[in-house]
Formats: C-alpha cells, sequence, structure tokens
C-alpha cells in the first residue's frame, strides 16, 4: 500500500465525492483540498508520508500556511513544527505537480526557500512527484543551494541521514512505479538532457540511456544493506556526485566494452537533476510490461519527423512476429535494428508462451523460475541486432536492458559489410546461421561502388539482376552468364544499387537454407517495376515466397515516411530447391492496421469486462489480429486526472489475417473458390 492508501485507512485522511469534485480532508489540520487537482494529489501523498515514514504528529503538520514578510497571499503548501503550540517552524515543504519542466522546479527551490527563511525553519522541501530536493540551513547561509543538499529529511526531529536508499531496508529500499510515473520520469529525464536544444534529441536519449545503464546494473550489484550508489547523499557536492556516477560507469565500460565507447558527456549539475528524477525508482522491480509500454510511448513520440525513417509502427511489428511464430530456440536477427522493436517483439512472443505454459509464475515461486528458465535464454542468447547508426544502436541497446539483457548481441555495424567482418564483432552472426529475420531495412539510399570499392560491390550477386533489358542474369565483361539467351548484348554491372534490393541478398545470407524464414518490409516497387523484374527473378530462385501483405500508403507517414509498402514472408531454398508457379502465395490487402495517417488508433474496441473505476479488459480489432488490452482505473498521462490507464496487452493468437495465413498453410483450396 502506498502512503496514501495508508492514511485514507487509518483515518488520518478522507476522500469524498467523485471526479472533478472530488475532495480530500485532512483530519487534524481540519482542510479540505481539491483532489482532482495534480498538485493536491502530490501534497496528499508527501503529508502520509510525513505522518507514516518520517513520524510526525499530524497535528503538527500544517497547510496553507500564510508565510510573513512574503506578499499577502503567498502561503506554504505545508509546514512541519516542532512543539504543540505551532510556533516553532521545522520543515517548509513546497509541493508542484509531477512533470514540471527544470525551471519550473528550480522556481519552486526558490520559493520554498523563501518561504523557509521567512519562517525560520531550518529545513526545505521541494516535490514533484517522484522528484524531490532537501536542504538543510541549519548550518548554511540562506543563499545556499548546494553544499546544504541533504539525502532525505529526518525522522523525528533527528538528523538527516547519509544516504536515503538502502536494498532490502524496510522503508529505505527503491519502490517499483506505475507506468505514468515511470513515463513521467523519462520525460523529465530527457528534458534535462536536452537542455533547451544544446544536445539533439537523439543524443540526449543516448545520454540517457547511459545513466540508466549504470542506474540498472547499481541495483543489481549492489549488496543487501548497503546504500545505493545512484543518489545523492548528505553533504556531497555536484562534483563528487558525478565523479561517483562517471567511475561506476567506466567500470562497466571495461568489463563491457562493446556497450557503450564513449564517456557520459553531462555537466555536474545536469547529472545531478537526473538522479534526482531517477533515484526512487527500482527499474529492476518495475514489471516489463510497465518498463515496455513506457519506453516504446516515449520512443515512439521520440521518433517522429527527423528519426521517422528508424522506426517501425509496432502494429506491423507484431504482425510479422505473429506470422512468423518464433520458437525460443530460434536464433532471431534483424539487420537493420534501429532502436530494436522487431527484437523485443520477438521476447514478447516468447514470453507470452512462457505465461501460457506457467500461468501462475506471479505467485509460485518454483513457477517463476520455471517461467524465466524459459524465456531469459532467449533474451540474452538468442536475438541479435545489426545498427549502422551508433546512436540508435545504443537505444536498442538500452531497450534490450530494460527487457532484460541481450544487449551484448546489438552491434553498432554497416549490415552490409563484408560477412567476415560481421563475424568478428559477433560470432554467431555469420552466413546461414539465423532461423528468423525480421527487418524494415532502410529505404531510397544508394550504394555506390565509387563509395564503398569494387570488392564491398562484388559480394552481391543481385547486381548481376539489375539490367532493364533482360528477365534473367545480364552477360558480364568476363563472359557469357548462365540463363541469358545468346546473342543478348554485355553491359556492364551496376556502379550503385538501392539498399534494399542489397539487403534482400543479405536477408538471404544470413538465414539456414531450407528452414530459414524472414519477414521483410520493401517498397512496393519490388513487386511492381518493370526495370526490377530481374530483382523478381532472383527472389524466386532464391526464396519460397510464403506470403505478401500490402500495407496502406499512409503506413509510414505518421513518421514522415510516405513510401507504399508492402510485407514480404519468405523461406530460403535449400541449394538446388525450386518452387513450381503453381505452389500458393498468401496475398492480402490490410486496410484498417491500427492506425491512421495521422497515427490516430483505427481499432475497432468492444469491452470484453469491466469493474467500474477499478479494471476492465477489451478487445480491439484491426485487420492484422486482434488485441486483449488490460486496463487499470488511475492517475493517466491527461494532467494527472483519473482515468483509464493500459496495464498490458497481447495479441490473440488465431485471429485476423494472421489465423487467414495459418488455414492458408493448411488447405488454401478454399481462397481460390
Amino acid at each position: 500500500m502506498t502512503y496514501l492508501e495508508q492514511a485514507l485507512e487509518k483515518g488520518y485522511l478522507q476522500l469524498t465525492g467523485d471526479g472533478k469534485n472530488q475532495k480530500i480532508v485532512y483530519v487534524a489540520a481540519d482542510y479540505t483540498g481539491r483532489y482532482s487537482d495534480p498538485e493536491e494529489q502530490v501534497r496528499a501523498e508527501f503529508w502520509a508520508e510525513l505522518v507514516l515514514r518520517y513520524e510526525y504528529k499530524p497535528e503538527r503538520i500544517h497547510l496553507e500556511v500564510t508565510v510573513p514578510r512574503r506578499t499577502p497571499t503567498d502561503r506554504a503548501d505545508i509546514v512541519v513544527c516542532k512543539d504543540d503550540e505551532n510556533k516553532d517552524p521545522y520543515i517548509v515543504v513546497e509541493c508542484k505537480k509531477d512533470g514540471i519542466s527544470d525551471a519550473e522546479f528550480n522556481q519552486a527551490v526558490e520559493q520554498a526557500c523563501g518561504n523557509r527563511a521567512s519562517l525560520g525553519a531550518p529545513f526545505a522541501a521541494i516535490v514533484a512527484g517522484s522528484t524531490r530536493r532537501f536542504l538543510d540551513f541549519s548550518k548554511h547561509k540562506p543563499q545556499e543551494r548546494e553544499k546544504n543538499i541533504v539525502a532525505d529529511l529526518p525522522v523525528r526531529y533527528g538528523n538527516p541521514p547519509e544516504n536515503r536508499y538502502y536494498k532490502g531496508k524496510a522503508g529505505q529500499d527503491l519502490s517499483s512505479v506505475s507506468r505514468e510515473m515511470l513515463r513521467s520520469a523519462i520525460r523529465k529525464c530527457h528534458q534535462t538532457l536536452w537542455e533547451g536544444g544544446k544536445r539533439t534529441p537523439i543524443a540526449a536519449f543516448g545520454e540517457f540511456c547511459k545513466i540508466i545503464f549504470i542506474k540498472i546494473r547499481d541495483e543489481k550489484e549492489t549488496k543487501q544493506g548497503k546504500p545505493y550508489q545512484v543518489q545523492q547523499r548528505t553533504g556531497e557536492t555536484l562534483e563528487e556526485l558525478s565523479q561517483r556516477i562517471q567511475n561506476l560507469y567506466e567500470a562497466e565500460q571495461k568489463a563491457e566494452p562493446g556497450v557503450f565507447t564513449e564517456k557520459i558527456n553531462v555537466e555536474p549539475g545536469v547529472l545531478a537533476q537526473v538522479v534526482e528524477h531517477i533515484e526512487a525508482i527500482n527499474f529492476n522491480k518495475t514489471d516489463l510490461d510497465t518498463k515496455g509500454v513506457a519506453f516504446e510511448e516515449f520512443m515512439g513520440s521520440f521518433f517522429k519527423g527527423d528519426f521517422g525513417q528508424y522506426f517501425t509502427p509496432r502494429e506491423l511489428i507484431a504482425f510479422c512476429v505473429q506470422m512468423l511464430s518464433p520458437e525460443k530456440s530460434d536464433l532471431v536477427l534483424d539487420p537493420a535494428c534501429g532502436s530494436g522493436g522487431f527484437l523485443l517483439y520477438a521476447l514478447d512472443y516468447i514470453r507470452e508462451q512462457a505465461t501460457r505454459e506457467y500461468s501462475n509464475w506471479e505467485t509460485d515461486a518454483e513457477e517463476r523460475q520455471n517461467w524465466l528458465n524459459y524465456w531469459h535464454p532467449f533474451a540474452q542468447n538468442n536475438i541479435f541486432g545489426i545498427e549502422i547508426n551508433d546512436e540508435l544502436a545504443r537505444v536498442a541497446k538500452m531497450n534490450m536492458i530494460i527487457h532484460d539483457d541481450g544487449h551484448t548481441n546489438i552491434i553498432s555495424h554497416d549490415a552490409l559489410d563484408f560477412t567476415k567482418e560481421l563475424k568478428a564483432e559477433r560470432a554467431k552472426i555469420k552466413p546461414g546461421n539465423f532461423d528468423l529475420i525480421l527487418t524494415n531495412p532502410p529505404f531510397g539510399s544508394v550504394v555506390k561502388e565509387a563509395e564503398k570499392g569494387k570488392d564491398y560491390m562484388a559480394q552481391f550477386e543481385l547486381r548481376n539482376y539489375l539490367n532493364k533489358a533482360t528477365t534473367g542474369r545480364i552477360i558480364t565483361e568476363e563472359g557469357e552468364s548462365e540463363g541469358v539467351e545468346r546473342g543478348a548484348k554485355a553491359v556492364k554491372l551496376r556502379a550503385s544499387v538501392k539498399t534494399e534490393i542489397l539487403f534482400l541478398e543479405r536477408v538471404h545470407t544470413f538465414l539456414k537454407p531450407n528452414t530459414g524464414r524472414a519477414a521483410v518490409v520493401v517498397p512496393d516497387g519490388i513487386l511492381t517495376n518493370s526495370s526490377l523484374q530481374g530483382v523478381r527473378d532472383w527472389l524466386l530462385e532464391h526464396f519460397q515466397i510464403l506470403a505478401v501483405v500490402g500495407l496502406p500508403q499512409f503506413a509510414f507517414q505518421h513518421y514522415d515516411a510516405g513510401v507504399k509498402a508492402s510485407i514480404l514472408f519468405m523461406r530460403r531454398l535449400e541449394k538446388g530447391e525450386t518452387i513450381t508457379d503453381e505452389t500458393p502465395i498468401f496475398m492480402a490487402l490490410a486496410e484498417n492496421i491500427g492506425y491512421d495517417a495521422t497515427g490516430r488508433k483505427t481499432f475497432e474496441v468492444k469491452v470484453e469486462s469491466e469493474t467500474p473505476a477499478k479494471e476492465k479488459v477489451e478487445i480491439h480489432h484491426c485487420d492484422f489480429f486482434d488485441y486483449r488490452v488490460w486496463y487499470n482505473y488511475g492517475e493517466t498521462a491527461d494532467k494527472g486526472k483519473p482515468g483509464w490507464s493500459e496495464r498490458h496487452r497481447a495479441v490473440i493468437p488465431n485471429t485476423g489475417l494472421v489465423a487467414q495465413f495459418y488455414q492458408f498453410q493448411r488447405d488454401p483450396t478454399p481462397f481460390f473458390v
């Protein structure tokens, strides 16, 4: 139970009314506040904490206290007094709603310190949701703002502790958080690191990834009963805190030199603010759904605009994974992994299998271990990503860390480079080694022989199929090629080739012969342009086409990429294997894909069950499949107002086009009637 829930249960606080008219009564203070106000919610929670954790008498805690020598309307949100006569102020608290900007938080600091000085209290506290700062003025001048930062307020008029958070200590350990709290913390960290445009959004997120990496490692590696490293300590300068974080990071760099190659490039003051935002959160204890949804939603908005080309809408990713139906023994690769979406959904698919197999994993210790043993080795050992952009590769690694590892299998490299170079990075990234490849390769850019060199381009057989004059292999300068009519005129090989074409061959290279399958997003030109008939011929020589699913024009428009595309599902043929023209191919057009050109959700929604103001389950239908979505009632992202907040979503097996594809594989006959 939260401190607020405990205070309500004990009768210290009372809630009356509902919705916009809901009020909260502070019984001992004889004060009633408007609980629909997000700032009041923060105050109520911290008031309950002052009583139950810090052990101050409710009768000595006052609200809306008039501050002398300040403007007539200026009042302190909370004042804790030291005496029963309430004439000796001890702590002055300024409360703000969660998610305010750094500038607003710093303004609140000044307001709290001014109120404290006027009231003559030794301590000032500034609370904005999970972001908090405590200042001790008993031995410092009124204008001090750094040297007097303390880890925590004193309990029952004692001394401020050196550290606030200890691993395993009751009441002093880190806690898991709701999705909304985590989203707010991530948003605040990014805003702090962005520094009003000093860094690009992706550079700011890169720095955030480094800090979160250290935070998660600190949570795991701190010994029981010991203080965590990633927290502000009493009497510690910002430079000392920054140096401790840097030292932790450098130690991890040495242990895993391939994960992060650059130092944390953040000023001590900025780093301290980020620590304020996250020090109370236990990322390891916060459940995977909460972390996954929070990070995914954040990155969804983060990748719009300039970075849209790196982001594949999640409905498309989930559809590809459902169509290929991974097994926990499969090796899975995305050679253009971006932020790691395909890999994470493959992991989620295996985790859902584990949950169906061990449905009591949350309450039964033995089942939980079996549940972990089912999917965790897959997360660590079976999913691989290649990403040419260093910063994006870092984002993908961070995403994997948040979802319980696998980050060491993400490499920052050109997937079209020589395969021996890729194998040197990770031994398992070698030709013919992968069971599944899921990818949305970059469209439109061109690989030029003049830039990459003749040997680089010579890797790709597909270059031999790019002549408009033939539908088979062209005749090279060295002589006649197989499959070309006699008398055909010799032409030179192409000096430049589009990346999406070369990626098709790279997919073939990495798949296991005979059993390896792939889902690849391709521009429709590959399927329709007469000049690319040779590419289609090559595909039919090397793959069995299992399915072609056409996407609407707007499928990528929300992320500023308006290319008309389809998804190819293929199986790599064994050497010498051929597929007859009569072999059926599943073909479909998806119209309702779950969102429109603006990104607005277009699912057909049906409520499956609901407990008013507590929880509900909905079915969300689109052409791809149906989702089952679980909601809790409580705090939402809409200015902290209460409402329905998504807890978890899962694809319902055997629904939509996925079900039709499985049916087609069993017996295609009805589809041709």
